[in-house]
C-alpha cells in the first residue's frame, strides 16, 4: 500500500489517550486516527471490567503501554505519568475523553441536582483535565498538544443533560485558561464539541436517542456523524497542521450547532 503524507503526520510523536470504553468511543476514533498517522500511544483504563474491553482495542492500535488510571486518585495520576516519564522521557500529546455524572440526576430538572453529584460531576468531567494537563505539561519539553471533548449542552439547554452541561461549560473555560497558561511553553490546548452520537456515554442520557434523531434531521449536512470524522478532526488539532490553533472549541457536528430554528418542513417526520 502506498504511504501517504497523512500516514506519517504523527510519526515520532507519543501521547496518552484517556477515556476509551469500547470501539464506539470518540476516544477510540481519535486514537485510531492518531495510530494511522504514525503516533505511538499509551492508553489507560479504569478497573478490570474496562480492561477486558480496552485490552484488545489497545492491541489493535499497537499500544505498548496500557495503564490503569483513576482521575479521582492523585496517586494513580502520579503513577501514570511516572511510568510515561520513565518509559518515554517526554510526551507530545494528551487526549482527555472522560466525563461522569449520576445518570439518575441527568433526568428531570437541573434545579434538583444534589450537591454531592454536582461536585463529583465537575471534578471528574472538568477538573480532571486540568489535573492531567498540569502533569502532562511537565513532560512536554518540546511543546505539545492537548485535547478534550465538549458538547453543545455547554451553551444550550439539552434534554436530560443538566449538570453535565454546566461541567462542559466549565471545561471549555478551562481550555481557554490552560491555553494561556501553557502557550508560553509551546503547548496548545483545544477541545472538540462533537455532535450527538450513539456512544456508551450517550447511552446513559435518558433522551439520548431523541437528541440524536433530532440532530440528524436538522443538521445542515444530512448524514450520520461517524467516528472517523471526529477522529480526523482530533488528528488535525493534535498535529502540527494546527500549530497556530489554541484555546479553541471545534464543532464537529455536521453543522447542527449553527442552527437556531430549523426551516419549516425540515423535520423528516
Amino acid at each position: 500500500m502506498k504511504e501517504t503524507a497523512k500516514d506519517q503526520l504523527m510519526a515520532g510523536k507519543r501521547g496518552v489517550v484517556l477515556g476509551i470504553a469500547n470501539d464506539h468511543s470518540i476516544a477510540y476514533g481519535i486514537a485510531s486516527a492518531l495510530h494511522g498517522a504514525g503516533a505511538e500511544l499509551a492508553i489507560t483504563y479504569q478497573g478490570d471490567s474496562f480492561l477486558k474491553r480496552v485490552e484488545p482495542l489497545a492491541a489493535s492500535l499497537d499500544c505498548q503501554l496500557l495503564m490503569p488510571c483513576d482521575v479521582t486518585d492523585a496517586d494513580s495520576l502520579d503513577a501514570l505519568f511516572d511510568v510515561i516519564g520513565e518509559r518515554w522521557g517526554s510526551l507530545d500529546f494528551l487526549v482527555h475523553a472522560i466525563a461522569y455524572s449520576d445518570r439518575t440526576e441527568l433526568s428531570g430538572r437541573y434545579v434538583d441536582t444534589s450537591r454531592d453529584n454536582f461536585v463529583q460531576t465537575l471534578s471528574i468531567s472538568c477538573f480532571s483535565f486540568t489535573d492531567l494537563a498540569r502533569r502532562a505539561s511537565t513532560l512536554m519539553t518540546n511543546g505539545g498538544a492537548m485535547l478534550t471533548l465538549s458538547f453543545l449542552g455547554a451553551h444550550r439547554v439539552m434534554p436530560s443533560y443538566n449538570v453535565m452541561g454546566v461541567a462542559k461549560a466549565a471545561l471549555e473555560t478551562s481550555v481557554r485558561y490552560l491555553a494561556e497558561d501553557l502557550g508560553k511553553d509551546n503547548v496548545r490546548v483545544n477541545a472538540i464539541s462533537a455532535g450527538p452520537m450513539r456512544t456508551l456515554a450517550g447511552a446513559v442520557i435518558a433522551d439520548g436517542r431523541y437528541v440524536h434523531k433530532y440532530a440528524g434531521q436538522h443538521a445542515p449536512l444530512p448524514k450520520d456523524l461517524d467516528l472517523a470524522a471526529i477522529g480526523n478532526s482530533g488528528l488535525y488539532l493534535l498535529s502540527d497542521l494546527s500549530s497556530a490553533v489554541t484555546g479553541e472549541v471545534m464543532n464537529v457536528d455536521n453543522g447542527f450547532s449553527l442552527v437556531g430554528i430549523p426551516r419549516p418542513g425540515s423535520n423528516s417526520d
